[in-house]
């Protein structure tokens, strides 16, 4: 059994300028905060590397619709940082109606660079009914 104890803080910089990458559709600098070999398992994705996960939510983001993520609550645990929020998801179909689901993220804080994200785990939705 593991025992940890969270703060709940504003969420740090490098939270909002990950989310800002994904909602500009810029996939810039924000992403630095994962380690170059980390993994992502967001839904039913299973990602292995920083470029591959900025590749694979960029081609995601790219078929059809715009989002705007807002951080809720951030609570950190030192090597684990957990935050839920809404992504507004936008159609660029101006007939569809856009969602705003829910979003809960766990970061795993690499052990070698702990200032850096190692693995995340994220799960979005629902999208619709």
């Amino acid at each position: 059994m593991t025992t940890m104890s969270f703060t709940k803080r504003q969420p740090p910089e490098w939270l909002l300028a990950f989310w800002r990458e994904i909602d500009e559709k810029t996939f810039g600098e924000g992403f630095d905060c994962l380690v170059e070999n980390a993994t992502c398992n967001l839904g039913v994705a299973d990602w292995k590397g920083r470029e591959p996960i900025r590749e694979n939510l960029r081609a995601f983001i790219d078929t059809g619709f715009s989002a705007v993520h807002d951080v809720t609550e951030y609570w950190d645990g030192g090597s684990l940082k957990v935050f839920r929020g809404t992504v507004t998801m936008t159609p660029d179909d101006q007939t569809q109606s856009a969602v705003k689901p829910v979003m809960t993220h766990f970061f795993y804080m690499d052990e070698r660079e702990p200032a850096k994200v190692g693995r995340w785990y994220g799960a979005v939705g629902p999208v619709s009914f």
